[in-house]
């Protein structure tokens, strides 16, 4: 695919969804069985109106049903489907237009997603341009039965092993994504779709108290230092701000957040998208909070030197000072937070160091713990 974005000053290509693969190889499944001629090109336009020209392969056709695929592009994007054969059944039905998922196509097991339990993981937009293009080819052959389209991905299990499905209760295979159509390479939007399913879906379970951690570390600190369960546990990433907004339209109670100094100190300075190329700002909130505290100049330009936050959190300790310094940044923290959740949603947070182990806390923050750990001895959500 010939089109490209630029992305912190590299150029990048684009690449379609398996979605669009899908619809695509629908589409000239149906051709081939309703016109019995072969198909080795087609043309949709996606549903964020970009005209695409996809190459058919594997073709076999029969009497009753035809099969073909479409390689999966995902441009310079790094997708576990890049290259891989997204494949369609399509066969005549007394009525109606079906689309279903076969082999290496998840199952849905758990409420909450975008599909039913017990459908197969093809998502909204995906099915409406599968069933569109059924229907407009129908139409165009003067068709008037029914059609239904088989997705199938064989090495769909196996890859399905690199992704979150089986944490979001999808299993057997992946999902058939896709909303625009066009996957941008490192997507933020991807990954925001990624943790509005995971919200969702702990929502639809019943759950109203819910953990964040930007990453791993948070996710080694809460098992081995916190002793709280990681089933319940949804990895944020950078998008502190985008989750607290999910949270509230899910009507959850409250989240906790346990995550490195490195991440979380920017929280301090109303930074709710913690990645690096957005903003910084560490060293200017941990001096701000040492001038709060009651320390001279000198202590606080001297967290302006520093590299990164261990650093800075060993001047404190030298100074004998982190602490009054972390009662300050956990009070701004605490209060951006709250700011960000609105009325209704409880927001608690737990600031660590790898080296130097638990900083702060929220005040409300260890409520949260106990009332985690008591859920996690009833083998219930919070």
């Amino acid at each position: 695919m010939d089109r490209y974005i630029y992305r912190e000053q590299k150029k990048l290509r684009l690449g379609y969804t398996t979605g669009v693969c899908a619809a695509a190889a629908v589409k000239a499944a149906a051709q081939m069985l309703l016109t019995g001629r072969v198909v080795e090109q087609t043309e949709l336009v996606t549903p964020g109106g970009i005209p695409l020209t996809l190459q058919i392969e594997k073709i076999s056709a029969g009497k009753d049903r035809v099969h073909c695929a479409v390689r999966k592009d995902a441009g310079d994007d790094p997708d576990v489907t890049d290259g891989v054969y997204i494949y369609a059944c399509v066969e005549k039905t007394d009525g109606g237009m079906e689309v279903d998922g076969g082999e290496g196509v998840g199952r849905v097991t758990r409420p909450g997603l975008d599909q039913p339990v017990g459908s197969a993981a093809i998502n909204s937009v995906p099915r409406r341009m599968m069933t569109a293009v059924m229907q407009e080819t129908a139409g165009d052959c003067g068709y008037e039965g029914g059609l239904r389209a088989v997705i199938s991905v064989p090495e769909g299990a196996e890859l399905a092993k690199r992704t979150l499905n089986e944490k979001l209760g999808i299993t057997g295979g992946i999902s058939i994504l896709g909303t625009s159509g066009i996957v941008e390479p490192m997507s933020t939007q991807a990954l925001l779709d990624t943790i509005h399913a995971q919200v969702s879906m702990y929502a639809a379970q019943g759950g109203r108290d819910l953990i964040l951690t930007p990453g791993n570390y948070g996710e080694t600190f809460l098992a081995g230092q916190l002793g709280l369960d990681l089933e319940h546990t949804v990895k944020c990433g950078n998008f502190i701000g985008s989750t607290i907004d999910m949270a509230y339209e899910f009507k959850l109670r409250s989240l906790l957040l346990v995550g490195h100094l490195g991440k979380l100190v920017k929280l301090g300075s109303g930074i709710m998208n913690t990645h690096s190329a957005y903003a910084d700002g560490r060293m200017e909130t941990l001096a701000s909070c040492v001038l709060l505290a009651g320390g001279d100049a000198a202590l606080a330009c001297s967290m302006l030197s520093c590299g990164t936050t261990d650093e800075a959190v060993e001047l404190l300790r030298t100074a004998s000072f982190l602490e009054r310094t972390m009662v300050q940044l956990m009070r701004r923290i605490h209060a951006v937070l709250s700011g960000r959740a609105c009325a209704g949603l409880a927001v608690e947070a737990v600031v660590f160091s790898n080296r130097y182990g638990l900083l702060g806390m929220t005040e409300g923050a260890e409520g949260l713990i106990r009332l985690h750990r008591a859920a996690a001895e009833k083998g219930e959500n919070a």
